[in-house]
């Protein structure tokens, strides 16, 4: 399945074509909107974002037009500890001027409600053996607040209650606290990523989300210098666990 999108120099949607932002009648209970439209209908009620894939090709003017095309690449059955997965692929292209710009893969993933023996989830016993993480040439750290995810779930137009509505978040999710958004640690990391790139070029990233990171956690973000030019990335919570990992580099190279 496939839609595209327009923008001129400020987001304003081309006439005739579909809408890739839900109104508020048409999203679920979990904030998102509701499947079958664009995204597949799938039946697992709980929703989160696995990882992505960007490579930049060419740079985008400011003011330039701007056209996005979507399309779901996969639909994957998995089964894991926690029981039924579907993993679902989304690919968009981002077109400046006519021009291919931007390519990005986002990997979602729907699993099954979360049972009473589940909740809270994502807090493992505090005797977790610590991961053994090479030795990053730059750390930064990072300690959002329920303010920053609000600005930021309202800038990408997210309206996932996981990232604001606290009660919901723990009573239906299962989490012991908001989650924060992994695109706000992904941008993070491609700032990091820059920072230690020749001349602060990024021309590829990928991203993995290992494991969530909630609301009132001090995280810690890394990164590697590696002997083929690429950076290794990753980011670790105040146990030391990882949360993300990834590479970048400063060539679009070709996807993973």
């Amino acid at each position: 399945m496939m839609f595209e999108m327009g923008y001129a120099a400020l987001p304003s949607i081309e006439a005739g074509k579909i809408k890739p932002l839900a109104v508020q009648s048409q999203l679920g209970p979990d904030g998102h909107p509701r499947r079958g439209d664009f995204l597949p209908p799938v039946a697992l009620p709980r929703r989160m974002f696995a990882g992505r894939r960007l490579r930049f090709l060419a740079p985008i003017r400011i003011g330039a037009s701007l056209r996005r095309t979507s399309t779901i690449a996969a639909i994957t059955p998995k089964r894991g500890r926690s029981g039924e997965m579907v993993f679902v692929r989304v690919e968009h292209a981002i077109a400046a001027d006519g021009t291919l710009a931007v390519i990005e893969e986002q990997d979602i993933v729907y699993r099954e409600e979360a049972s009473a023996a589940q909740k809270p989830a994502g807090e493992p016993a505090a005797a977790e053996a610590t991961e053994e993480l090479p030795e990053p040439n730059d750390r930064e750290s990072f300690v959002p607040d329920a303010t920053t995810l609000f600005r930021y779930s309202a800038i990408t137009f997210n309206a996932h209650r996981i990232h604001y509505d606290t009660p919901y978040t723990q009573g239906e999710e299962g989490y012991p606290n908001l989650v924060v958004n992994g695109g706000l640690t992904a941008l993070k990391l491609c700032e990091l990523a820059k920072r230690n790139l020749p001349g602060g070029k990024l021309g590829r990233i990928s991203l993995r989300n290992v494991r969530p990171f909630f609301l009132g956690r001090k995280a810690e973000l890394r990164s590697r210098w590696e002997p083929d030019g690429r950076v290794s990335l990753w980011s670790v919570d105040d146990r030391g666990r990882v949360l993300t990992q990834g590479e970048a580099a400063a060539e679009p190279g070709s996807p993973e």
